[in-house]
């Protein structure tokens, strides 16, 4: 039985679920890769514990308003009319002071400090705080008679099991990060991965199951996944700047505008695999138009009603300016694939396309609607200028690894990429220097601004970031750049995309 095999056997260390690192050596390669994953979930254990503090900075300060926000909801609301003794407290009004039997915590020698200062006050005099992605559902309890001393929480506080001062909310959101990395990082993403036509994989399935499969992996599912993770990730990161503005109301115009955005991403996919179904024959025999899963006719009727319907959403909804910038990234998505001008067959242009719809559209785009749908007028904060400016760099990494593996088929069909210009192994390279120096600004941009970003937690992870790419350039390096290898690697980049947008909550 080989290591490969092994490592995914039922009875497996549990080392295994961990990340797999694939390596030619075995035997050296195995040390290396149990080595590098001790060295990963110590990082990641790091991380956490970073995160937690950052979170109870928050709790531990904003009792009152993160309180209230949870028990506004009408859920609580509910629960709280149903169950006597019970009071719920009107949002924005009494807070967690007026929960039975609350005390507020003395703060310490050690935390006898200014309330969380405000990290930017905009156009309208709102303040963004940086905050962590779990605090609105802190709840306070009762506390102690007895003064704390050094606990990490008000909320932990109550609960004499946990005397230690664990908080609740703060292991539940630090779990939440470490595991939802350990997903990210682990994944092999499959939709990137495949090799395999529908036919091949599974029991036999019907004809209209066939169909929806091919539909499916039709949008490919790896873009969608990031689409999805980067707009949640900007939406969170704008709402938890303004939390007295959260409303209820708001969750349809949310969903819409994520519909939307999913239609414009499955266009564009979509319409390129239509024009470049010759070439995916060689590359990537497995997309339905090039398996013979999907036919052209089929999938122009996706292509066009995907269109249509992002936007009439976006035009009936959104304001003006919102429904230009998402025509804009059709016709770019269009003119990217569509002869005669097909720019993907230039490699500047091609990569210029893709930074600009994956990173400056869809981040500013989504925080100009989140703006909008609170009722703010339009004013740039620092975490959003960060990602932007960091996404559009990592756009171009994406738009230049992507061809890593299609050499062959844009060798035959005359398609000019970096990867057939310039050898896999050199692209490869830039790419690597490319995301290292956009972490070393991430770096930059905390050390800079110590008021805006929580910096160890910025510097932390994007220092286990930039571990895992060295750590699978090093894996594709001894490979030899072979195609199984190409595509094992740029299915990384995208883990580390997905990550990105995580750790952006946090910081």
């Amino acid at each position: 039985m080989t290591y490969m095999e092994n490592t995914h056997r039922a009875d497996a260390p549990l080392l295994s679920i961990l990340p797999t690192y694939y390596a030619p050596s075995m035997p050296t390669a195995h040390r290396l890769g149990q080595l590098a994953q001790w060295a990963y979930v110590v990082a990641i254990a790091s991380l956490m514990a970073m995160c937690l503090t950052r979170l109870d900075t928050y709790v531990t300060e904003n009792v009152d308003e993160t309180t209230s926000l949870l028990l506004s909801s009408p859920a609580v609301q509910w629960v709280a009319s149903s169950m006597p003794g019970l009071r719920a407290t009107p949002m924005r009004t009494a807070g967690a002071a007026s929960l039975p039997g609350y005390t507020p915590r003395p703060h310490t020698s050690a935390e006898a400090r200014a309330p969380l200062r405000p990290l930017y006050t905009g156009q309208a005099g709102e303040v963004a705080v940086a905050t962590s992605s779990a605090v609105a559902g802190a709840v306070a309890a009762p506390a102690p008679t007895a003064a704390a001393s050094g606990g990490i929480g008000a909320v932990a506080q109550q609960v004499a099991s946990l005397a230690s001062g664990l908080n609740p909310v703060n292991i539940g959101a630090g779990l939440a990060l470490v595991l939802a990395l350990v997903a990210i990082l682990s994944s092999k993403s499959d939709a990137v991965l495949a090799t395999t036509t529908d036919d091949e994989q599974g029991p036999p399935k019907s004809e209209t199951m066939k169909l929806v499969t091919a539909a499916w992996d039709f949008l490919r599912p790896h873009t969608i996944r990031g689409t999805i993770v980067g707009s949640f990730a900007v939406v969170a990161k704008s709402l938890l700047a303004n939390p007295a503005l959260i409303q209820l109301t708001l969750i349809p115009r949310a969903l819409l505008g994520l519909l939307a955005l999913l239609c414009g991403n499955g266009y564009i996919v979509g319409i390129n695999q239509i024009y470049d179904v010759n070439i995916d024959k060689v590359n990537k025999p497995f997309l339905p138009v090039a398996a013979g899963r999907l036919s052209t006719n089929q999938a122009w009727v996706l292509v066009v009603a995907l269109g249509a319907l992002g936007g009439t959403i976006v035009a009936s909804v959104f304001g003006p300016l919102i429904a230009g910038l998402y025509a804009f990234g059709l016709f770019l998505g269009t003119i990217y694939s569509v002869p005669p001008l097909r720019l993907k067959r230039f490699a500047v242009p091609a990569f210029l396309i893709i930074a600009t719809c994956r990173g400056f559209l869809l981040n500013w785009g989504v925080f100009y609607a989140v703006r909008a749908a609170l009722g703010l007028p339009f004013a740039w904060i620092p975490q959003i200028q960060f990602i932007t400016i960091f996404m559009v760099v990592f756009a171009v990494v994406i738009s230049i690894t992507k061809d890593l593996p299609d050499t062959a088929g844009d060798k035959k069909y005359n398609i000019q990429t970096l990867s057939t210009k310039l050898g896999v192994a050199t692209v490869s390279k830039i790419a690597v220097g490319m995301l290292l120096l956009n972490y070393a600004g991430a770096f930059a941009w905390a050390l800079l601004l110590p008021q805006v970003f929580f910096a160890p937690v910025m510097i932390g992870g994007h220092a286990v970031l930039a571990g895992y790419l060295l750590y699978h350039f090093r894996v594709l390096s001894q490979a030899g750049y072979t195609q199984p290898a190409l595509i094992q690697f740029y299915s990384r980049i995208w883990n580390l995309f997905y990550s990105e947008y995580l750790l952006f909550v946090a910081i």
